[in-house]
């Protein structure tokens, strides 16, 4: 891995897509630090403490790098997008029109990303909103006013600008999978949750319980190698081609084969499981009423109605990725039209129904270890109550996008290496 990050330094084209990217995660983490206009900053480091008593309101947070504490410009981060992202994808599945829109290719799916935008501006504005009276419900707490002259106009300038600031955000993350390296959304979201590393360092180092301090590492060096080791894992189907007769010259026919992950969906679906159900909890922290508190803290991230919510979206969302970014019809069709065929499988029909088999039992447990490990290190953590601030949900993100960003990384040195080589 080392040796790749070295070797993309010495690509002028790979090494200016490297600091772009950097140069827009390096303004996405100083927006988490700009406050927005209209707040007392002396309060905000107040109410910083309802952050750290764990909850919703500590998980969102997280999400946001710390923006949502410091009531920041990208407070509400890139989670509005992704949640546009999620009701897109399943209005996909019931409307029509919309299934037919991405069926269309890649026309089709610029006019669901253009949908998605619209979405996501009214999501980001009913949450800012949303969260403006939460963060004046705050004073009491914090001795003093949070939002001074708490008027309409204060309001509507505070909600325009949290607003702008997740599509800001929104932009800087398509810009850098356009222009940089990964995908800029997921790159985001980590920037986030890597930006707590110093402080689940210290959480960790400061532990009086001397058990978890020695076996912390070593559990989580477990921890990482299997999701490499599954994220990494797949299954070969092996091709054969026929020779063709293309014009007046023959291709000559050969065998490779056609690799199908355990975890083809990656990290997507662990990141819409945790948006979906960070909604319930946010509602009842918004509303301040007995039973939207007593639905807040039934859904808390540390619950087991949160931790066994969130498997099973897990699962779902695993299988749903899967079906939309793998159509085994669809490979079937190409794997005959170029003379492909698997052997001791009739190509067509046969084939397709003998890939939807296969990717069937594959995913099966590659959702199963998403859900165990996303809920794993947080059940560990409350028998043992142990002082750490990662959950299995953030360490599954953080890997995952990590080891997509690296393969993206090493196609960019594979193509320029063999450009070189062509040349």
């Amino acid at each position: 891995m080392l040796s790749t990050i070295l070797n993309a330094f010495t690509v002028p084209e790979i090494r200016k897509k490297l600091a772009f990217t950097a140069l827009l995660l390096a303004l996405y983490r100083l927006g988490s630090h700009i406050p927005a206009p209209g707040i007392n900053s002396e309060a905000v480091e107040e109410i910083q403490r309802n952050f750290s008593n764990g909850g919703i309101l500590n998980f969102l947070n997280l999400f946001s790098g710390g923006g949502l504490s410091r009531i920041a410009l990208f407070a509400l981060g890139i989670m509005p997008y992704v949640t546009a992202s999620i009701i897109l994808q399943l209005l996909t599945v019931v409307v029509p029109s919309l299934e037919r829109l991405q069926r269309e290719g890649e026309v089709g799916q610029q006019r669901i990303t253009q949908y998605t935008r619209y979405l996501t501006v009214g999501l980001a504005f009913a949450q800012s909103i949303a969260y403006v009276f939460l963060f004046r419900s705050f004073q009491q707490s914090a001795g003093a006013s949070v939002i001074e002259n708490f008027t309409l106009a204060k309001v509507m300038l505070i909600a325009i600008c949290l607003t702008a600031g997740c599509m800001l955000v929104m932009w800087m993350g398509e810009l850098i999978t356009q222009r940089g390296i990964g995908n800029g959304i997921s790159l985001m979201i980590m920037a986030s949750i890597v930006a707590g590393f110093p402080q689940g360092v210290r959480a960790w180092w400061t532990s009086p319980d001397p058990v978890f301090k020695v076996m912390m590492p070593f559990l989580a060096l477990a921890i990482i190698a299997a999701i490499v080791f599954v994220q990494e894992g797949q299954r070969r189907i092996p091709v054969q081609y026929a020779r063709r007769v293309i014009g007046q010259r023959m291709t000559q026919g050969g065998q490779t084969y056609l690799p199908l992950r355990v975890n083809m969906a990656g990290v997507i679906p662990v990141i819409f499981a945790a948006s979906i159900m960070a909604f319930p909890p946010t509602i009842g922290q918004l509303i301040n009423s007995p039973w939207a508190n007593d639905m807040a803290n039934f859904f808390s991230p540390s619950g087991w109605a949160y931790l066994v919510g969130e498997a099973v979206f897990i699962i779902l969302f695993t299988y749903m990725y899967t079906a939309i970014t793998f159509n085994p019809v669809e490979q079937a069709d190409n794997l005959k039209r170029y003379g492909g065929f698997i052997p001791g499988v009739r190509p067509g029909r046969p084939t397709a129904e003998f890939l939807d088999r296969i990717l069937a039992r594959l995913t099966f447990p590659g959702a199963i270890f998403l859900a165990l490990v996303a809920a794993g290190p947080t059940i560990l953590i409350n028998q043992t109550n142990a002082n750490f601030f990662f959950g299995g949900t953030s360490i599954l993100i953080v890997i995952g996008v990590a080891l997509d960003t690296m393969k993206q990384l090493e196609a960019q040195l594979m193509m320029r290496n063999y450009e070189g080589f062509l040349r």
